[in-house]
């Protein structure tokens, strides 16, 4: 199948992320699709990665489905799509979502259950992630005593910056940040859950949420590939990177080359783009949560 970069429909555009293209439906919904592009350490990367689009979308599809009891979303009642949308792109159903349109948080909520990633580059300088302080002698991918939240900011362009609670609540305001809080913790520890009766290790995790209509509603994507750390259970051996099914792939490779995370991004050789393709889909085909999905 041929990886979509770009998307083009007879719609308004509303507006285009690092993943997502998004249009105007009405004045009030707005349609959104998961190309395959990839973003690593906040850069674009020239080079698509075939399938990604599809699996971010029927993850997300799913798990907004599945924790729609726990927080309100942004799905629209609505799921279908109009048949000139269809005609334009023929996967469009696929890689596509119908959304009422909300005011974003500019913060991302991230949980981390267990030490990875830039958590534990952090541990490993100061014994604590974005100011939470952690036990002395964790390993890398230990386990945490309990999950942890570490908001960061949402860059529009650029790198985003961790921050610890206290400015988060500071500049977001108490009342919100503890809600942003409550809700990324409770969806983690749900995810998580999921995750194990499958096989899978949910690491670490990072939510976006929105308002509307006076409500913190969950937005954007939901444990997906993109948005969070899965491990083999059954692989896992702290003290370690562990194998992911996520873009970590495409970040370690990055770092072996020695990119200054500066844009222009290289572009990516064909068996990392088929490796990271493998995957996402052994991601979708693991989880299985798709009875959960689909248009309604």
């Amino acid at each position: 199948m041929t990886a979509i970069m770009t998307t083009a429909l007879p719609l308004p555009p509303h507006s285009r992320g690092k993943v997502r293209d998004t249009y105007r439906l009405s004045d009030r919904e707005l349609l959104m699709v998961s190309t395959d592009r990839l973003s690593a350490f906040d850069v674009v990367l020239p080079t698509p990665i075939p399938e990604k689009g599809r699996v971010l979308n029927q993850l997300s599809l799913a798990w907004f489905h599945q924790t729609g009891d726990l927080v309100r979303n942004h799905l629209s009642a609505d799921q279908s799509i109009a048949p000139e949308l269809r005609s334009a792109m023929p996967d469009l159903e696929q890689r596509s979502m119908r959304v009422v349109m909300a005011q974003p948080v500019m913060f991302e909520c991230v949980v981390r259950g267990y030490l990875s990633g830039s958590g534990w580059k952090d541990y490993q300088r100061s014994g604590s992630i974005a100011g939470e302080p952690l036990p002395a002698g964790l390993r890398d991918s230990d386990r945490l005593p309990e999950p942890i939240f570490t908001p960061a900011t949402k860059a529009l362009t650029g790198h985003d910056e961790n921050i610890s609670r206290a400015e988060l609540a500071n500049r977001a305001g108490g009342e919100l940040a503890q809600t942003l809080e409550r809700l990324s913790l409770l969806l983690y520890r749900f995810g998580a859950a999921r995750a194990l009766e499958r096989g899978l290790i949910l690491a670490d995790t990072k939510f976006e949420f929105g308002l509307l209509e006076g409500d913190v509603i969950l937005i954007d994507e939901v444990l997906t590939p993109d948005s969070s750390r899965f491990w083999d259970l059954k692989q896992y051996q702290p003290g370690g990177p562990q194998p992911s099914f996520d873009k970590q792939y495409v970040r370690d490779y990055l770092e072996q080359i020695g990119w200054n995370k500066q844009p222009p991004a290289p572009p990516l050789p064909d068996e990392v783009v088929a490796e990271t393709s493998a995957r996402y889909l052994e991601a979708l085909r693991r989880l299985n949560v798709l009875s959960a999905a689909g248009r309604q």
